[in-house]
Order: structure tokens, then C-alpha cells, then sequence
């Protein structure tokens, strides 16, 4: 299984279109494997003057080189409240999105930018020091 079959994207109160749930989902789940895209150490400060911008993730052991969420990777939305986490696969160039909370039919999923769930630092979008 690469992505559960009762997950959709839709329009979302957080911002955009997020993605959903319409079955229940039981904590420690898969709910979906992303292939990526990964761009070259020199390309990610040209990503900042793009709009894959806010959709982008920082990728390698060093971070210097950036990835491109593919299937819905790049569409979960951000939540210090988290219903799901990512995991980065290394070996084989995934993003991994895992249930950390029963997660109701209907609800959003999603993660917290920060990498961990309940990471309460401030994201750049929330940050008043972020320039863009």
C-alpha cells in the first residue's frame, strides 16, 4: 500500500486545499508513501524566490539539498496540534506520512512543519522576523 484509498484533498479552513480522511484512522497508521522529487545543493536558494517555496522540504543527513513531496506529500497542512507526522526514508527517496492520534472520518490531516508533532516553535509563515 502506498497511500490509503479513503484519503482526498479538499478545500481546508487551514489555508488552500488539505488533505482528508473519510474513514477512521487508527494511530501508528501508514497513510501514505511519497516518492520525491530532490533538487541539487546549488538549486535550493532558488527555491525561495518561487512559490514551491511553501511546499518544499529540506532533504539529506546535511539538509542542504531540498525535496519535492509528490502524491499528496506537498498538500498536508501545518497543525502545533498535529493528527500526523513525516518521516523521511533516506534509502529509499520517500516522505512517509504516519497517524500519530486516532484521526475521526472527516477530519484533516495534518502535520506539524517543524518535524515533530507537537513542536511549538513558530513556522516561517507564522514567524514576524520571516522575509521572504
Amino acid at each position: 500500500m502506498q497511500r490509503l484509498p479513503h484519503i482526498y484533498f479538499a478545500p481546508s479552513t487551514l489555508g488552500g486545499r488539505g488533505i482528508f480522511t473519510s474513514e477512521f484512522i487508527k494511530e501508528g497508521s501508514l497513510i501514505e508513501i511519497c516518492p520525491i522529487i530532490i533538487l541539487p545543493e546549488e538549486e535550493l536558494p532558488i527555491i525561495h524566490k518561487t512559490y514551491l517555496h511553501d511546499y518544499y522540504f529540506l532533504w539529506g543527513e546535511d539538509e542542504k539539498r531540498c525535496a519535492i513531496a509528490l502524491g499528496f506529500g506537498s498538500l498536508y497542512n501545518h497543525s502545533y496540534f498535529a493528527n500526523a507526522e513525516y518521516i523521511f526514508d533516506l534509502d529509499e527517496n520517500t516522505i512517509d506520512f504516519y497517524s500519530v492520534r486516532d484521526i475521526e472520518a472527516g477530519e484533516e490531516i495534518t502535520v506539524n512543519y517543524n518535524g515533530l508533532p507537537d513542536d511549538p516553535e513558530p513556522v516561517w509563515f507564522d514567524n514576524p522576523d520571516y522575509q521572504r
